[in-house]
């Protein structure tokens, strides 16, 4: 469908207002650009959170999962959002209720993880074999990758339903859980329900990995989740502004990724994900660079210091 769309368009030109008016034209883009900012919002505010608490194979895991979980219940004829939604929390919970003891068991989760993924596969072939070309609008392809310049009103709907409700929970706990997540020991010598805090936002990591995978994929979910989120953690130590950079960046990314989907037929989930690896490739060489050319510029004055 892009690739005929793109015929049928004018050209990328340097009338930046001209090209948004045009893409802006069709039902799809709107669509498109307005799901793609509720997902960049609600993804760099959770996954920033993901990167201070350590979570990242978390996140990881959990992208995996919606993959079998979609396939699944498209292959049994459930709700795919419903089916990935569900397996999803029921893995994030078993996830925060292991704590701590899901430290130093990467081995043990990455060996469970890939028979899940293999699970999916079995799934995928079901499907392929015996609900395919039913009628469902359902693809394995889309689950995998995504296609954001497909969302549905439905789909745009429920987007919106589910992103509300997490940026709504995040700025009602983001203090509390801004302090676990920096010093869990102090936090629950204070006071606070450090565990069931955990086990909250396992919850809405797993809602967040859920929602975002209509858009991007099961495989690129990840890259729009940590990526901005982990820029953000690079350059700003104060973590509100953080918050706020790691959901700009992620916006910036998403929108960028869906205009260059636009104009050249390519998919716009993995432009994004291409955008936002670049980017971070970028700050952390730089930042590496920058603390390298300190270091020898410190061990040069010392040398100078003690001729």
């Amino acid at each position: 469908m892009s690739l005929t769309i793109t015929t049928m368009l004018p050209p990328f030109t340097l009338n930046l207002w001209r090209d948004l008016q045009v893409m802006l034209s069709y039902d799809f883009m709107r669509q498109a650009f307005l799901a793609g900012t509720l997902l960049s919002i609600v993804c760099g505010l959770v996954g920033y959170f993901v990167v201070l608490r350590h979570l990242a194979f978390a996140g990881e895991s959990l992208s995996d999962v919606t993959f079998t979980g979609a396939l699944g219940g498209a292959a049994f004829g459930i709700n795919p959002f419903i089916s990935l939604l569900a397996t999803t929390v029921i893995v994030a919970l078993a996830m925060g209720g292991l704590g701590e003891r899901l430290r130093g068991r990467d081995v043990a989760i990455g060996t469970v993880l890939s028979w899940v993924f293999g699970v999916g596969v079995f799934f995928l072939s079901l499907f392929t074999a015996h609900v395919s070309g039913t009628g469902t609008g359902f693809s394995g392809v889309t689950v995998l990758f995504g296609n954001i310049l497909g969302i549905s009103l439905d789909q745009l709907s429920t987007i919106a339903l589910v992103s509300s409700g997490v940026v709504l929970v995040l700025v009602l706990f983001a203090r509390p859980l801004l302090f676990a997540s920096l010093d869990p020991d102090v936090a629950a010598a204070h006071g606070l329900p450090v565990r069931l805090l955990g086990l909250g936002f396992m919850v809405l990591l797993a809602i967040t990995v859920s929602e975002a995978t209509l858009a991007v994929g099961a495989l690129l979910v990840f890259a729009l989740l940590l990526l901005p989120a982990a820029i953000a953690y690079q350059v700003v130590d104060r973590p509100f502004v953080a918050l706020g950079l790691a959901a700009l960046l992620s916006i910036v990314f998403t929108w960028l990724g869906i205009v260059i989907g636009f104009y050249t037929g390519y998919p716009s989930s993995v432009c994004i994900s291409l955008l936002a690896f670049l980017c971070y490739v970028m700050i952390v060489g730089g930042t590496g660079l920058r603390m390298e050319f300190r270091a020898r510029r410190i061990r040069e004055l010392l040398i100078l210091d003690n001729r």
